[in-house]
């Protein structure tokens, strides 16, 4: 064998691997992951539901997702495995738990993907307004399976740089709303004084305020996606860490932007339709804003569904080797589990469709669901950590706060016409998943009664 050949067949047995994720990496990816529509729109309902109060919504739910991140972050440091929560849930009771656990994930994330691609498509049509909706879905379609078909360093790399573009559109609105305050931009109105602006805090009483904690929720709606990408952590051990550095940042960003954009106009003026920080600035002489924050929404949208196609599809893969799902899909091609991604890519076309045929009202109920499902796997993650973990009298009060917390945030959803209706839904989807998961069971004890049979044969 030449000198050359050997050289060269070295390279190639050592070929350089993805390079691990530092902690802060991983926190920057989390914020990535996390900051969606979910905040810039879904805070607008909030206010619109409770008013200022909202503040100690966004306080609670940032300290229920902590306790859920905690718990996750602290079995994937104590035994870093694939599938993470799905998985958690496996070890901790058993099959008929993973794969529960990893259909209602799966079927939650491709609702709310028809969702984001609804709502990308109304951003885009801002600036074309003479485009078919459908086109625009189509293409961001194609743009995120182009970014999963990269791979994790691509994914990577790309959430990163929304990250950024995501906190920098948030820190000039803090400025802007800053200046405004300071008398330092003006416009056709003049901002309000502290106590004008925060006069009814509990505008809506107690159940106005227990109604709209849900939409608290889905601002912190991804954390989930970090322990799947914890696995890539140079130490697992400083998964802990990555995540409470996440949620200071989150909760600090989320706080303060909403308090400014409540303080600058009243809380009556937001709705539904429109994200509560445009309609904040609209009033001052900055016409470049609503253009600006118009491509932060397209960004914001467009990254948490990307992060929700790589989750989703990675969440295949270990349902597949785990027999919960077609074998099929756990097979990859020059490392791509391309099976499992036209898969995804499948449902999330259904999803669209679906989104285009309901009416508006309807599909709003459907996402309401899928969020609401997405709680019910937060609960998953709490109660598993009970079994997996040794924990403390400390971590015990953690584990059934955040508990009680995202319980209570559920109930609440019962209190409003808004909401309710998903409610239902989400539980009907519970009910199908929780049937086929029985007849799962039967199929999985027969399996286990032939195998006996099977060796005594041998």
């Amino acid at each position: 064998m030449s000198k050359q050949h050997k050289q060269m067949t070295s390279k190639k047995n050592h070929a350089p691997r993805e390079q691990p994720l530092k902690w802060w990496q991983l926190s920057l990816l989390g914020v990535a992951c996390t900051i969606g529509t979910g905040y810039f729109l879904g805070s607008g309902i909030a206010i619109k539901m409770t008013g200022p109060s909202i503040l100690f919504s966004f306080l609670l739910a940032a300290i229920a997702t902590y306790f859920v991140f905690d718990a996750l972050a602290r079995m994937t440091a104590a035994e870093p495995i694939q599938g993470s929560f799905r998985s958690f849930a496996k070890k901790a009771y058993g099959q008929w738990a993973g794969f529960s656990s990893g259909w209602v994930y799966w079927v939650s994330e491709m609702l709310i993907s028809g969702s984001q691609m609804t709502a990308l498509s109304l951003f885009t049509r801002y600036w074309l307004p003479d485009v078919p909706m459908w086109i625009f879905a189509a293409g961001y379609s194609i743009l995120g399976v182009g970014v999963i078909l990269l791979g994790t360093k691509g994914f990577e790399s790309i959430e990163h740089i929304l990250a950024v573009m995501k906190l920098a559109a948030i820190v000039m609105f803090l400025v802007l709303a800053a200046a405004a305050l300071l008398g330092w931009i003006h416009g056709d109105t003049e901002p309000q004084r502290f106590g004008e602006a925060f006069d009814t805090m509990f505008a809506a009483g107690f159940i106005g305020w227990w109604s709209a904690l849900i939409y608290a929720f889905y601002a912190f709606g991804g954390i989930e996606i970090l322990g799947i990408m914890a696995l890539r952590l140079r130490d697992p051990r400083d998964a802990p860490k990555a995540g409470k550095v996440m949620l200071i940042l989150l909760t600090t960003l989320y706080i303060s932007s909403l308090l400014l954009a409540i303080w600058l106009v009243s809380w009556r003026v937001f709705d539904a339709t429109e994200s509560p920080f445009i309609v904040a600035l609209r009033h001052f002489d900055l016409p470049f804003v609503p253009h600006l924050f118009n491509g932060v929404l397209i960004i914001a949208g467009f990254s948490t569904m990307v992060a929700s196609l790589f989750a989703v599809t990675n969440m295949m893969v270990t349902l597949a080797k785990d027999n919960d799902a077609p074998r099929l899909l756990a097979k990859s091609v020059k490392k791509r589990p391309l099976l499992a991604i036209s898969f995804t890519t499948l449902g999330m076309i259904l999803s669209i469709v679906i989104a285009f045929l309901l009416p508006e009202r309807v599909y709003e109920y459907f996402t309401t669901a899928a969020g609401l499902m997405l709680l019910y796997n937060w609960l998953f993650i709490l109660f598993s950590s009970g079994r997996i973990l040794d924990l403390s009298a400390l971590g015990q009060t953690k584990r059934w706060l955040g508990i009680v917390i995202i319980i209570a945030a559920v109930i609440g959803t019962v209190t409003h016409r808004t909401s309710r209706p998903g409610l239902w839904i989400s539980l009907l989807f519970l009910l199908i998943i929780g049937g086929v998961t029985l007849i799962m069971k039967r199929v999985w004890r027969k399996q286990q009664q032939s195998q006996p049979n099977k060796m005594r044969k041998a």
